[in-house]
């Protein structure tokens, strides 16, 4: 399967549908995406910035890097967050060519170390990172597992 890779600030004038996706996934309030988005394209800093996989004009997955995703180790920065595949593209590289792309991206802007929080074991292990520790998600009973990636 065919798919490009990039960064939005590569593809600005797509920032609503993109903010519109995330939304749609995560349940995260859509001025959240905007604003995080619009921050990422200002290019101030390298954090936050918004990744996404598309397959013709249609976006198949996507991720971003933010300070903090939504738990209560604010050291661990910056954090991979909202990764996302479409169901009918699951298994086929989508994510962890995602996952490679951001990684890179981010070591070219200075940054060696990206953190991620998730509840699934064994995936993210094959893409090069590391189980680092538990940590509280905000509102959360449980705790979560927090991954290490070092460029």
């Amino acid at each position: 399967m065919k798919f490009e890779i990039i960064n939005l600030v590569q593809r600005p004038e797509i920032l609503e549908k993109a903010a519109h996706w995330f939304h749609e996934k995560w349940s995260v309030p859509l001025e959240a995406y905007r604003e995080s988005m619009e921050a990422s394209l200002l290019k101030t800093s390298p954090v936050p910035q918004w990744y996404l996989a598309l397959k013709d004009s249609e976006i198949i997955g996507g991720m971003g890097v933010i300070e903090n995703d939504f738990h209560n180790r604010k050291d661990l920065s910056p954090n991979v967050c909202a990764v996302y595949t479409e169901e009918e593209y699951r298994g086929q590289g989508v994510a962890g060519e995602l996952l490679d792309y951001v990684c890179r991206d981010m070591k070219q802007r200075g940054i060696d170390t990206l953190y991620l929080l998730t509840d699934h074991t064994s995936f993210y292990e094959r893409y090069g990172w590391e189980f680092f520790c538990m940590v509280q998600g905000d509102g959360e009973p449980e705790m979560s597992r927090m991954y290490i990636h070092r460029g």
